[in-house]
């Protein structure tokens, strides 16, 4: 095999083991089974799909910017190739993420929590406007599960989908999408110490513009709950 030094090639060898037992009146050949590829007819190694899905999903790296990266070694993957494999790897790892939900739901402890991101071609939505990534982290606690749900909403519908089979604590912001969740469903309400740490600081942040009122003379309006 020659190689082009200007456009080095990566040659991907996969061994077969066979045997051959020879009898008195035949030859049986046994051969080991190959390894099985999750995606039919896929150029790209299975190293090369983890590699793609780790770097969209976990370091929040696009596949433009992921196309470009590849491209200074050498490579010519296509955002639209890598979007395709994402695509069919979703359809083959759904029983997993459905076993993983399962895990999840096994244990009366879940946190769940809505990330805010951006994306480019999502239907009657702006590139701008929000979108958002459901997490929910929960299981045994030595063996923890945490799930990934896209949506372009925060409705209670979603929530509702999500906690369906759920039983026991959910802490979460208490965002008002869950108001409705807690009784119908029987779950018990956690709070979160960050958010309510929060709500000291702004507690602060507020002591000290009517500190500087009250020194200017300024008339303060007290509202009264």
């Amino acid at each position: 095999m020659t190689q082009n030094l200007e456009h080095p090639r990566l040659l991907i060898e996969y061994l077969q083991e066979k045997a051959v037992f020879v009898g008195k009146e035949e030859r049986l050949i046994k051969s080991t089974e190959l390894p099985k590829h999750p995606l039919n007819k896929c150029i790209a190694s299975v190293s090369l799909l983890a590699y793609v899905v780790i770097s969209k999903y976990c370091d929040g790296l696009p596949l433009y910017g992921l196309e470009l990266i590849l491209q200074r070694y050498g490579g010519e993957v296509t955002r639209t190739s890598m979007a395709n494999w994402v695509i069919r790897l979703s359809l083959e790892l759904q029983p997993l993420i459905n076993l993983m939900r399962e895990h999840q739901l096994s244990y009366d402890y879940l946190q769940m929590d809505e990330t805010r991101i951006k994306v480019l071609k999502e239907p009657g939505k702006s590139p701008s406007s929000d979108k958002w990534m459901w997490v929910s982290r929960g299981g045994p606690p030595d063996e923890p599960v945490v799930l990934f749900d896209f949506d372009p909403s925060r409705s209670k519908e979603l929530a509702a989908r999500l906690l369906d089979g759920f039983e026991g604590f959910l802490q979460c912001d208490g965002m008002g999408s869950y108001d409705a969740i807690w009784h119908s469903k029987g779950l018990k309400q956690l709070g979160c110490f960050d958010h309510l740490r929060r709500k000291f600081v702004d507690a602060q942040k507020g002591a000290k513009v009517l500190k500087k009122k009250v020194k200017r003379g300024s008339p303060v309006k007290h509202t009264w709950a």
